[in-house]
C-alpha cells in the first residue's frame, strides 16, 4: 500500500511515489498478471483504429465527456431574494434541485387549474 503525505498547498492527502517508477510499479496489488502494461512489440502489433473493419468501429463511438441527456437543463440567471436563497441553501447540497422541484410543482398546479 503507498504511504500518504498531506500536500502543503492543498491539504489533500497524496499517494508518495517515486518521481522515477510508476505507483503501480511500486505496488504489487496494483498490477493485473491477466493484463500486463503492453511493451513496445505489443503497440508495434496493434492495428490502427482506423484500419478496424466498420462493424467494430461502429461498436465504440467516439464520445467525450458525460453523455448527452434527452432534456438537458436550460442555463438561466435568475435573482432571487437572499432570505429564499439562504433557505435552500441551509438544506444542504442540491439546493439548485430543490427549488427547480418547487417550481416544477407550481407549474403543475397552474396547469390543473388553468
Amino acid at each position: 500500500m503507498s504511504k500518504l503525505a498531506r500536500d502543503a498547498k492543498s491539504g489533500r492527502f497524496l499517494a508518495k511515489t517515486s518521481p522515477k517508477r510508476h505507483r503501480w510499479e511500486q505496488d504489487p496489488d496494483l498490477t493485473d498478471e491477466d493484463n500486463p502494461e503492453w511493451t513496445e512489440e505489443d503497440f508495434a502489433r496493434a492495428t490502427p483504429v482506423s484500419e478496424l473493419p466498420p462493424e467494430i468501429r461502429n461498436a465504440f463511438p467516439r464520445s467525450r465527456g458525460r453523455p448527452k441527456k434527452a432534456d438537458p437543463k436550460v442555463v438561466v440567471s435568475i435573482r432571487l431574494d437572499p432570505d429564499i436563497v439562504d433557505a435552500f441553501k441551509a438544506e444542504g447540497p442540491g439546493w439548485q434541485t430543490r427549488i427547480n422541484a418547487e417550481l416544477r410543482k407550481v407549474v403543475q398546479r397552474k396547469k390543473k387549474v388553468g
